[in-house]
């Protein structure tokens, strides 16, 4: 495990499973613990039953961080950003990425396999990875959304 002791939860659906796969592997490959809550199979499933279970995994403290696949991502962020706490986000480029980690302290990345190339989905990955929260005046914005 890295240094930063950051760890990670993962999961998609079977629209997800192959992209999941590989970001898994990369994030292994960099040395971070990854737990993947599922599918194993690219059988037809549904995304909010397996972005729950990624969800309640941070909300236990048991994960920090959290990565979600399905085929577009936006399915798995809507039904993350159901949940207090939880602040998912489905970026289409690396900008968008680290201002959600820079501004928002986002704790979930969702990807979506249809809508991004394996390259530049790990570029967003490794983007969102490397970014750090600014805190100050945007947590007292996470604070009102929390509100």
């Amino acid at each position: 495990m890295k240094s930063d002791n950051i760890n990670f939860a993962i999961a998609s659906d079977h629209g997800g499973f192959d992209l999941k796969n590989k970001v898994k592997e990369y994030l292994q490959s960099k040395n971070y613990e990854v737990k993947d809550f599922g599918t194993y199979d690219k059988n037809s499933c549904d995304y909010p039953y397996y972005a729950k279970k990624v969800v309640n995994a941070l909300l236990s403290g048991e994960f920090k961080k959290g990565i979600l696949v399905c085929g577009t991502g936006i399915g798995m962020q809507i039904t993350a950003n159901r949940y207090k706490g939880i602040r998912a986000v489905c970026p289409s480029n690396s900008f968008y990425a680290r201002l959600s980690v820079e501004h928002n302290n986002s704790n979930i990345l969702c990807l979506g396999q249809r809508a991004l190339g394996e390259g530049l989905a790990i570029e967003i990955l490794e983007t969102w990875l490397n970014s750090k929260f600014q805190g100050e005046r945007h947590q007292k914005r996470i604070d009102m959304i929390d509100e």
